[in-house]
């Protein structure tokens, strides 16, 4: 199987331009790893029969109200991004029931772990973020995959830029998700991730 690349559809070509579009080379790299890591976990512990082409929407466009194009003032990140989405799964053609799953996948990558059992597209992604961001879990992956993923889709100084945008959301927003990591020791975990060693 094939954990870099992701569906052939429309819907997954024009995430794809709308991310390289609208996100830094470092923001955009993470979102390509985002879906890599998700796939490959989903492949290693049996998950099955999840919607590939909303998962891979929602890896490129879940952290694109983290620009500056379309950030939320008010809303965190995570909410905005959901809405975001919706607006593009709706001019993708999607219906609406599944432009409210986009959202929700989007806004629960934020949330506590949901099972897969019961929501397999934001499990998938939680697990894939968690790893990227933090290091969470990274021992669920060899380290040959780990080296391919990193030589397509470097880092790019990823730790350091991303805690700069979630310490800006954290202080315009002080009750967001974003705000309740950073007064934790999550910093310290993002900075200490051995993907960047």
């Amino acid at each position: 199987m094939d954990f870099f690349t992701g569906p052939d559809t429309r819907a997954a070509q024009a995430a794809v331009e709308v991310c390289t579009e609208f996100a830094e080379p470092w923001l955009r790299n993470h979102s390509l790893r985002a879906y890599s890591w998700a796939v490959a976990y989903g492949a290693s512990a049996g998950i099955a029969g999840y919607d590939d082409e909303l998962l891979y929407v929602a890896a490129l466009l879940h952290d694109l109200a983290l620009t500056p194009f379309f950030d939320s003032h008010r809303m965190p990140f995570e909410e905005a991004g959901g809405r975001l989405a919706k607006v593009f799964a709706a001019g993708a053609g999607w219906d609406a029931a599944r432009r409210e799953r986009l959202d929700e996948v989007i806004v629960l990558h934020m949330r506590d772990d949901v099972p897969a059992e019961r929501d397999p597209e934001s499990h998938l992604l939680q697990v894939a973020v968690s790893a990227d961001v933090s290091g969470r879990r990274l021992e669920l992956f060899t380290p040959e995959f780990t080296a391919e993923l990193l030589g397509r889709y470097p880092r790019l100084g990823f730790a350091e830029k991303f805690l700069e945008r979630a310490e800006d959301q954290a202080v315009r927003k002080p009750g967001c998700a974003a705000a309740g990591l950073m007064r934790g020791g999550w910093p310290d975990r993002v900075r200490g991730n051995g993907l960047d060693r």
